[in-house]
């Protein structure tokens, strides 16, 4: 599947090693203000080369409004935008054309499609969250208008949680030639209540899927998450009195309803699988093999992934919102 969305949908395409990547947003309402530096900052946030603890390809990720927009403005038609890619080495990648690398989609997509794209991962590499944050700009447009933010803060790298022991934990990492994770907190502020349509629809599934989606996440929790488990019910349930509620345990959604509050979700990023140290594997055929997976990869792509999330939680918002509102309100929105 490629396509994410009901009413506000997405289309992604491209491969990390080829020519470009792309979404194609089909729902988008009219008459909304759109320019590529309302896309654009989301996408500095996420591209590579910024730092020495990141990957060091170099892409500008510079992004181009292909369809949907007329002076300014969406029309309602599907809004297409391209990002080329300007720094790909898919040479860099033949020795890995009949092994598979360990933590990768490789194996699992071969034995789907019989086929697979090794530059890089092709489809299942993390350059496709490209696609995701450039139609995920789009849609915090669209939220912004109701005025609902979202934003992000990194908990834990490796289980540390100052912003100087998490770029240590990375260093030492970098120099074992291994990897760490972390997890990431996003945040939805300014939502109504509403949101979300029960049963098998319900808010805090449609955010799950979303985030599971993304290929480094392992876990996802909302609100009190697992620590729900240790709770008592008088602890989790969130009491009212006549202003509103008097806690945020469930983290804005009951029974798959958005309620008001802040919307709180955290996810569980794993280690970058690309790592220099010797691992075990085999190839096409089943032979066993040593590899040692060289190239230009991020140690902790944490931070790089906290944008791609806020994206997602975007893109599930604006299509529960059009959901709730209807597409024809929005006309005169902007």
């Amino acid at each position: 599947m490629n396509t994410f969305g009901r009413s506000f949908r997405i289309t992604t395409f491209g491969e990390s090693h080829g020519p470009a990547l792309g979404v194609v947003i089909d729902g988008c309402p009219p008459g909304i203000a759109l320019a590529i530096e309302d896309i654009q900052p989301f996408l500095d946030r996420r591209r590579p080369g910024q730092s020495p603890l990141m990957s060091p390809r170099r892409e500008e990720d510079r992004v181009e409004i292909i369809s949907g927009v007329f002076e300014g403005r969406t029309t309602g038609a599907p809004v297409a935008l391209i990002v080329r890619n300007a720094d790909s080495r898919p040479g860099d990648y033949e020795a890995l054309r009949e092994v598979f690398r360990p933590g990768h989609a490789d194996y699992t997509w071969w034995k789907k499609y019989g086929i697979r794209d090794h530059r890089g991962g092709g489809r299942s590499s993390g350059r496709e969250t490209v696609a995701r944050v450039a139609s995920g700009a789009v849609a915090a447009k669209v939220l912004g208008l109701r005025g609902i933010r979202i934003g992000s803060r990194i908990l834990e790298v490796h289980g540390c949680t100052s912003p100087e022991d998490m770029e240590k934990a990375i260093e030492r990492a970098m120099q074992a030639g291994d990897s760490v994770g972390g997890i990431v907190e996003i945040t939805a502020s300014g939502c109504p209540p509403g949101l979300g349509d029960p049963v098998f629809g319900k808010l805090d599934a449609m955010i799950g899927m979303a985030m599971l989606s993304i290929g480094a996440v392992k876990g996802v929790e909302i609100g009190e998450g697992f620590a729900a488990a240790r709770m008592r019910g008088s602890e989790q349930n969130d009491q009212m009195d006549e202003e509103g509620f008097l806690s945020n345990h469930a983290g804005g959604i009951l029974g798959g309803i958005s309620t008001g509050a802040d919307i709180v979700v955290r996810i569980a990023v794993k280690p970058t699988p690309s790592i220099a140290r010797e691992q075990r594997t085999v190839d096409v055929e089943g032979r066993e093999r040593a590899i040692s997976v060289r190239g230009r990869h991020d140690p902790c792509i944490v931070f790089r992934l906290a944008p791609v999330a806020e994206a997602m939680l975007a893109l599930v918002l604006a299509d529960a919102l059009l959901l709730q509102e209807g597409t024809r309100a929005w006309a005169s929105q902007g």
